[in-house]
């Protein structure tokens, strides 16, 4: 995948058998006990650590107070008895019985964050599940440093590690999971850039101009409607948004054609997101540079479906808009005409994201997909009820909790919402078809949700992923998530997906 910015985007990876003498650090997974941390894998690499090593390695732990608790890190020299690295970084994994593929994700990217300065680190985290920790290495590891002169670049003792090894026991052994985790970092990262490349960089025209350059380089066909093909089309709620702003819509196609089976994707991509009109308060209103990370998410998940070669075809329908107060701006109380003919009553003009995907959802519904999803930060309800790290999933009902099922699989935490009918009489309006908010704020990620709802053929399986907090972490780095954009949920559409191509 062509990176957004022309740099790695995660340290290189690799297998091995063996300790290279070039390596500087070796990092292993310890579990916690009642008797003390334990070193897992425990027989995988007896050639790498025998027991005399790895006794060596407890006794040090054990002497610097190492329990092996989650995400725990402990650097101690290595034993005179293991040729090529200075020192052995453990990274707790808890206890064995929670041991899982997310748990050794998340140890293996605070690892990575541990590691910066070294050139050359090796892993036995790869005994353990070698997908998981190649994932964990590669994201751990990213950052994001375009837009820092000499005066702020990190110094080479503070750079992410360059190259990560992972033990293997045998020649071929985790060669394909290696490739799909690799391939699959490399999105989410890419969705990263995208989020974190500041508006002033990325806005409608700029965005819609990688998307294609991009697609056309993984070789899915392309389509991209400027302002005027919009306003030819009857796009009324992506131009409504964009009209504020002297940086004019974009509405981005991109087609991986696979197998007879069709999957939509709608990823909403507000570049910045002032709230219009109705105007945000100006704290922390610089963290709207992430509006458009479900943009992000269905560009970078559309290609890696070509990139993994699924058996479907999956169409990205990519609406994109900066949402700006000015002469030219809608006004609360006008009324739009969405794509397809539903009138809309603008009544907060910051309830900007469900107009945009409107639009696109009625454009992908046109294909005829037997799936549809739609991704968006879309609103501030999403982490009033579920928290800055868990998205909300709505939908027709068994394919919500397909899509909430997996999300959680792999990590990511969907959780399953509803979508009450009382609520939607709130939706309406007094002098169009429907109303683009409720006059009250509960259950406002399910409001939203029902707004879209209306745009939905009833013989698509639907669902609409709310990650308004998951997208950006404004906080400190956890796991393998730094601060920024997470690319969330790029890993939960890749491997819904393959769930897909499976049936």
């Amino acid at each position: 995948m062509t990176a957004v910015a022309d740099r790695p985007l995660g340290p290189e990876l690799a297998r091995t058998q063996t300790i290279s003498q070039d390596a500087d650090v070796l990092v292993i997974g310890v579990t916690s006990t009642e008797d003390g941390p334990v070193i897992v894998p425990e027989d995988l690499f007896g050639d790498v650590l025998g027991a005399d090593v790895r006794n060596e390695l407890l006794d040090q732990l054990g002497t610097v107070g190492a329990k092996g608790k989650a995400e725990e890190l402990t650097r101690i020299p290595a034993p005179a008895g293991m040729n090529g690295v200075s020192s052995v970084l453990a990274v707790g994994l808890g206890s064995a019985d929670d041991l899982d593929a997310e748990q050794i994700r998340r140890s293996a990217g605070v690892a990575a964050r541990a590691l910066t300065g070294v050139e050359l680190a090796v892993t036995t985290l790869s005994g353990l599940n070698l997908g998981a920790a190649a994932e964990g290495f590669y994201l751990g590891a990213y950052s994001f440093t375009p837009f820092r002169s000499g005066k702020s670049a990190p110094k080479p003792d503070e750079r992410p590690v360059a190259r990560v090894e992972l033990l293997v026991p045998e020649p071929e052994y985790g060669s394909d999971a290696l490739l799909r985790a690799q391939l699959v970092a490399e999105a989410v990262a890419t969705a990263r850039d995208f989020v974190n490349t500041p508006p002033s960089h990325l806005f409608p025209a700029e965005f819609a101009e990688r998307a294609r350059l991009l697609g056309e380089a993984a070789g899915l066909d392309v389509e991209v409607l400027d302002e005027n093909a919009l306003e030819a089309a009857g796009y009324g709620g992506v131009l409504g948004v964009g009209k504020g702003s002297s940086r004019p819509p974009r509405l981005v196609r991109l087609t991986y054609s696979g197998g007879a089976k069709k999957v939509a994707l709608v990823g909403k991509g507000i570049t910045f997101d002032t709230g219009g009109i109705s105007i945000k308060p100006a704290a922390n209103m610089e963290n709207m540079t992430s509006d458009m990370a479900g943009a992000a998410a269905v560009v970078a998940t559309t290609l890696l479906a070509a990139r993994l070669s699924l058996p479907i075809t999956v169409t990205a329908t990519v609406p994109m808009a900066e949402n700006m107060p000015s002469g030219t701006a809608q006004r609360p109380g006008d009324v739009l005409t969405q794509y397809g003919g539903t009138t809309v009553e603008v009544l907060n003009t910051d309830a900007e994201g469900r107009l945009i995907l409107a639009d696109a959802i009625v454009r992908a519904s046109e294909d005829d997909p037997e799936y549809l999803i739609d991704v968006a930060t879309l609103t501030g309800a999403q982490m009033v009820a579920l928290g800055t790290r868990t998205p909300g999933v709505m939908g027709t009902d068994d394919f919500r909790d397909r899509v909430a099922r997996i999300s959680r699989d792999i990590g990511e935490n969907g959780w399953a919402m509803p979508l009450p009918a009382e609520l939607r009489a709130d939706l309406n309006s007094k002098i169009a078809d429907i109303a683009n908010v409720a006059p009250h704020r509960w259950g406002g990620m399910l409001s939203a949700g029902l707004f879209l709802k209306e745009f939905v053929p009833e013989n698509v399986q639907w669902a609409h992923v709310d990650i308004a907090g998951p997208a950006y972490n404004t906080g400190g780095p956890f796991g393998y998530i730094g601060k920024g954009g997470t690319g969330v949920p790029v890993r939960t559409l890749i491997a819904v997906l393959e769930d897909i191509a499976a049936e």
